[in-house]
């Protein structure tokens, strides 16, 4: 007989602190394929864009964990949140910090997917979803439960302000 264990944030830190590449959904820990140079050059270039449109009136944060709901801590790619940087330094961002968050989904569209039911039902505003492989940019908006009342889909060359920032739109490919 096969036991099932699920795990609160508590103590998905206290076990796995340090390791790379684990989020917890739901209680259920799920381990992240190795990241390839696709996903790496897309998240650095996004974050570099990032920094350079919004300076101070936001914090990046890349690849970073985001206390969620009690039972789930994604690391989305990229973190766009509410300044100022220091009330991060004693804890982990929570969904009424985020301002857009951006998955780049180079092998994880999938996973990527599943999770914009627990973004949306945590109330993250915006998150867009880069899509490498078929070269779209997917932008979700206005969560209502557990889904996106709003879905968009770009196209390279095809730039998009974030609804927290309407007039510096920001090119993704």
């Amino acid at each position: 007989m096969a036991t099932r264990y699920r795990f609160g944030v508590e103590e998905f830190e206290r076990l796995f602190q340090g390791v790379k590449h684990l989020e917890l959904l739901e209680g259920e820990i799920y381990e992240m394929s190795p990241i390839g140079p696709r996903h790496v050059f897309a998240v650095a270039q996004l974050d570099k864009r990032l920094q350079a449109l919004l300076g101070e009136e936001a914090v990046i944060a890349v690849q970073s964990p985001l206390r969620l709901s009690p039972d789930s801590e994604p690391e989305p790619d990229l973190q766009v949140l509410k300044p100022p940087l220091e009330q991060y330094s004693e804890r982990l961002p929570e969904p009424q910090d985020v301002l857009l968050l951006i998955e780049v989904a180079d092998t994880s569209l999938d996973h990527d997917r599943r999770k914009l039911a627990l973004y949306a039902k945590a109330g993250i505003p915006e998150v867009w979803i880069v899509n490498p492989v078929e070269n779209l940019l997917e932008v979700y908006r206005h969560p209502q439960e557990d889904h996106y009342r709003l879905r968009e889909i770009l196209f390279p060359g095809e730039a998009k302000a974030p609804l927290a920032f309407p007039h510096r739109p920001i090119p993704w490919s």
